[in-house]
């Protein structure tokens, strides 16, 4: 009897999670496409397939599923942007990311768009806890991006990882508010221009303070 409870049980936990899963995604992808007014209850609870009821076995209020469905889409497409690997200096780094998110992709598919640029205008307005989850999201992409770079734990490349994601995020925000598709792309060149120009600016950096540390020893 305790065996089949036990089966029982965990059945229903697992049917839970399953739920809560199709309820972030959903949330995720109407974030994505519609900012927060994409997530009221009834609109997610209908793309998830799923009962209005059902909603309150996972959350007490949409803040509460914003902020989920949020941090969801961002962990969710966290690796996509800030994942490389093989290069040799932190300025290839800056401009491998910043030419995989500065595409005419990234701005033409808004359902599968980095959250952070979906949602920048809403969380200026947005309630404390929603821009504290947002900010506490955007310092883990920061220190993602440092990564492979990073020194005894230290983000090291904090500002250079600062100003690429605001080109980024400013650079795709601006592609896509502009009608003229030429202008649009023009935005896109020139904001990847400038991180080169920044990612040149670090190396450079880098090597004079690696000459300097030579020159010490």
């Amino acid at each position: 009897m305790t065996q089949i409870t036990q089966t029982a049980g965990k059945r229903r936990a697992d049917l839970k999670q399953e739920s809560l899963t199709r309820i972030l995604n959903a949330g995720a992808r109407r974030l994505r496409n519609e900012g927060l007014n994409g997530a009221g209850i009834v609109p997610v609870m209908q793309e998830a397939g799923l009962t209005h009821g059902a909603f309150y076995s996972h959350f007490a209020s949409k803040d509460d599923l914003a902020i989920a469905a949020f941090v969801h889409a961002i962990r969710e497409g966290r690796p996509r942007w800030t994942e490389t690997s093989g290069e040799a200096t932190w300025g290839q780094r800056l401009k491998r990311l910043a030419k995989r998110y500065l595409a005419r992709g990234h701005r033409d598919n808004l359902a599968d768009s980095c959250a952070f640029v979906a949602l920048s205008t809403d969380a200026a307005r947005a309630n404390d806890r929603f821009r504290e989850a947002y900010e506490a999201e955007f310092r883990k992409t920061l220190a993602a991006i440092d990564g492979p770079f990073t020194t005894n734990g230290a983000t090291v490349h904090a500002d250079d990882a600062i100003a690429l994601m605001a080109l980024c995020v400013g650079g795709i925000a601006l592609s896509r508010a502009v009608s003229d598709e030429r202008f649009s792309n023009r935005i896109l060149r020139v904001c990847q221009e400038a991180v080169a120009a920044l990612a040149d600016a670090a190396d450079a950096r880098e090597e004079t303070q690696e000459t300097q540390r030579g020159d010490s020893r």
